[in-house]
């Protein structure tokens, strides 16, 4: 465990919270005209798939922040 605090825990934070500001955006804007015209179900399917998408980069970016490295 680390004693003194690191820079990378805030920028990580703080690049986390604008990077999926810009996937909703993104997704909002380009997808919305083609998701709104299939059935709800179909849109529900999508809008979860979409929803986890963004967890899986997650992993190396939290191992980024806690030790500087990109890899386990």
């Amino acid at each position: 465990m680390r004693e003194t605090p690191t820079w990378r825990i805030p920028v990580g934070i703080i690049g986390l919270f604008f990077g999926l500001i810009i996937y909703g955006v993104l997704i909002a804007v380009y997808l919305a005209d083609i998701l709104g015209a299939l059935p709800w179900w179909v849109q529900t399917i999508v809008y979860i798939v979409l929803g986890v998408i963004w967890i899986l980069p997650l992993k190396r970016f939290l191992i980024w922040m806690e030790t500087g490295k990109w890899g386990a």
